[in-house]
């Protein structure tokens, strides 16, 4: 979601890295271009500024000036002026209260009611029981949608109908999230196409009914510093607690979440990332500084592993491998373990440099590709793939029939197989210890 910035932010500091020594014009020079990089990524003008004038004062200071590496220095310092710019770590949710009420706000339009679903999401796979609240009386096909959306997150509902008050089954909805057992709630307030003093008088007034301690606004990312500004004016009335960007998969400049802390001074707590209920992700300021400068996120990447294979696991996965033993029954599995932690593009982005590269970016595999290599192992017999020699020219044109496929296709899987195979055992060598060591 932001390569594009990331791919500029690295042309202008790749002239400083690895300098002896860094003059002013130097540094003059890059920072130029980073403020180009910046203002095309739509971040706020006056952000652009400050952040440029930090960089400036640190950058010329004693901190370079004694650094052996001060090209480095510099890129280091661009970093930590980044993730703070962003608010430096991410901010969890405060859950307190009996239960603890969750109020979305923000535009019609903007997302408030998927997001909503998300976040049940989230909260459930965190080990809470969320509770849905409709609020939105005034578009019934929101009441409908919410409810559906806690049917396939399987938690409940609260049955709002349109005839209710929304303060009313704010209220009403917290006593029946305590009797059922739920230990957080969840507001979908209304919206509006624009902010008018009605709507901000209903939110005030929920607010005020169910105490919560949690305003989020959710904001459309593709909209640019037109959410900023929505940020601005909802939390001077609501004062907010923090904010989703919903949409920043679509969003290639990401300039409302560089732009939101500076500017509103609440935290991007979350952003959504695709259509699916598991696609909201924690905002990390420090990540996601580390990848506009190229420097990958293995932690995020790692989370992800952790949330497709527990260590039992790899464990088993790691001595199969070790031991020669690793089959196409196996590396199926790990097929679709990788596609359920997200795009290829996306992981490919959390190794340190490995986006950047110019001969990687070209052979990014396509997600085509990998439906066709698991309809060709699953045309096989269980026996077969636990033993690829058996497979034969008859059995692989039989395969390559089951499959939709060509015996070239089918060929071709089969040489990948076995080139893994070696790959694999001499990566793991060092067991899953020297794996998880290289990952911290």
């Amino acid at each position: 979601m932001f390569e594009r910035i990331s791919d500029k932010f690295s042309e202008a500091l790749q002239k400083l890295r690895g300098k002896g020594r860094i003059s002013e014009s130097d540094l003059a020079a890059s920072l130029r271009e980073v403020r180009l990089a910046l203002l095309e990524a739509d971040v706020n003008h006056r952000v652009v500024k400050d952040f440029l004038k930090k960089v400036e004062e640190r950058a010329l200071g004693q901190e370079v000036a004694a650094s052996l590496t001060p090209g480095q220095q510099v890129v280091k310092i661009v970093y930590d002026e980044l993730a703070a710019l962003m608010g430096g770590q991410s901010q969890g949710l405060e859950l307190t209260g009996l239960p603890p009420a969750i109020m979305l706000v923000g535009l019609q339009g903007s997302g408030k009611t998927t997001t909503a679903g998300k976040l049940a999401f989230y909260l459930k796979k965190q080990g809470r029981r969320p509770y849905l609240v409709p609020a939105d009386v005034n578009r019934p096909a929101a009441i409908t949608q919410l409810t559906r959306l806690a049917a396939e997150v399987d938690v409940p509902v609260f049955p709002s109908t349109t005839a209710m008050e929304p303060v009313d089954i704010a209220q009403r909805a917290l006593g029946t999230a305590q009797d059922l057992g739920c230990d957080v709630a969840l507001i979908d307030t209304a919206g509006r196409l624009t902010i008018d003093e009605e709507l901000m008088a209903e939110l005030g007034r929920i607010k005020a009914a169910t105490a919560a301690k949690e305003i989020i606004l959710v904001a459309d990312a593709m909209t640019g510093q037109e959410a900023v500004n929505i940020a601005g004016a909802f939390n001077e009335r609501l004062n907010l607690s923090g904010v989703i960007l919903s949409k920043m998969e679509g969003d290639a400049r990401g300039g409302a979440a560089m732009s939101i802390k500076a500017v509103v001074d609440r935290p991007l707590k979350f952003v959504g990332v695709g259509e699916k209920l598991e696609a909201l992700e924690v905002f990390h300021p420090d990540r996601v500084a580390s990848t506009i400068l190229g420097m990958g996120d293995l932690a995020g990447l790692f989370e992800k592993a952790q949330e497709v294979a527990d260590e039992k696991e790899a464990r088993a996965l790691a001595h199969k491998i070790q031991k020669g033993e690793f089959t196409l029954d196996d590396f199926q599995k790990q097929i679709k373990q990788i596609k359920s932690m997200g795009s290829i593009e996306s992981l490919m982005g959390m190794i340190p440099g490995l986006g950047k590269l110019k001969k990687i970016k070209e052979a990014r595999p396509d997600e085509g590709e990998l439906k066709k290599i698991e309809a060709i192992i699953s045309s096989m017999t269980r026996e077969e793939r636990h033993n690829h020699l058996l497979l034969d020219a008859s059995r692989r044109r039989r395969i390559a029939a089951g499959s939709g496929t060509t015996v070239a296709d089918v060929n071709q899987l089969l040489k990948n197989f076995t080139e893994t195979r070696k790959m694999m055992q001499r990566f793991t060598k060092g067991g899953l210890s020297g794996l998880k060591n290289l990952i911290r």
